[in-house]
């Protein structure tokens, strides 16, 4: 058993949550929101020192509740072999994913290196699919299962100087809206879509360069967690996070796509960001 696992439980009845990304400001309200209605818990996140202090805290505020915790780098198939392999060694049946590991990564394309474009698309997409393949493997496809994956409203259009992050976060939706008529009846997916989410410090000032539409867009991690959660159980095929992002969805959705890429391009050029 890997050695950053906290506990182990054969309660053959018990039913984990993976949550991806647990260690961050999203992930971090999920698990709350999660360990406050008593789901058992497996976490995992890339660092295995941050996962402890996660999984110790939970524990001293929630003693009862079952919490298992891998690290894993999802960019790496081995890795998240090596996650699954921890998960069976356990014992753990899977009654939910939420996967929201992701890297928000904003610049021009042409200042990217290869292993970063590559990392991010590997973390925003290829760890997402290879995640819900696994976790269904592992759990009751019986109707009772759930699978809540983190887009954005930065895919609903191209986005030039973040491109790459919208492109897979598009993707992401695509893929789990299809998979949702598959497992139609077997599992129910949903692909959340929220705007900005103040957690980094390199995200609050990017909000802030945005101006009065960045403030109203933004929402507080544990409002969109709450409605990721909400979403899933009433098996939503996609929903969009707060009342201002539906109003640019709206409005924005009769606009000829190269006006919208042009402005787009004049707001996103100014800014960049990148914490990994």
């Amino acid at each position: 058993m890997n050695d950053l696992t906290l506990k182990i439980t054969d309660t053959p009845d018990v039913r984990y949550t993976l949550v991806t990304g647990a260690c961050g400001g999203l992930g971090g309200a999920f698990t709350q929101l999660l360990a406050q209605k008593g789901e058992p818990l497996f976490l995992t996140g890339r660092s295995g020192e941050r996962l402890k202090v996660v999984v110790r805290r939970l524990k001293e505020e929630y003693p009862d509740l079952p919490v298992l915790f891998c690290a894993c780098d999802l960019t790496d198939a081995r890795s998240r072999a090596a996650l699954f392999a921890c998960a069976d060694e356990a014992h753990v049946r899977f009654r939910r994913l939420v996967y929201v590991a992701g890297a928000d990564i904003q610049k021009p394309f042409s200042a990217y290196t290869q292993a970063k474009a590559v990392f991010q698309a590997r973390v925003n997409f290829e760890g997402a699919v290879t995640c819900m393949l696994a976790v269904s493997e592992r759990c009751d496809m019986d109707g009772t299962a759930e699978f809540l994956t983190v887009g954005s409203v930065s895919g609903i259009y191209p986005m030039p100087y973040f491109a790459l992050y919208s492109a897979t976060k598009k993707a992401l939706e695509q893929f789990s809206s299809a998979l949702r008529t598959e497992w139609r009846g077997k599992a129910k997916v949903t692909c959340l879509l929220p705007g900005a989410i103040p957690t980094r410090p390199d995200v609050i000032e990017n909000i802030r360069t945005q101006g009065v539409w960045g403030k109203l867009a933004a929402l507080p991690p544990e409002k969109v967690a709450k409605a990721g959660l909400n979403a899933v159980r009433r098996n939503r095929r996609t929903v969009i996070v707060g009342f201002w992002n539906k109003i640019m969805r709206f409005a924005t959705a009769l606009a000829p796509l190269s006006v919208k890429m042009r402005w787009i391009a004049r707001r996103w050029s100014k800014t960049e960001k990148d914490a990994f």
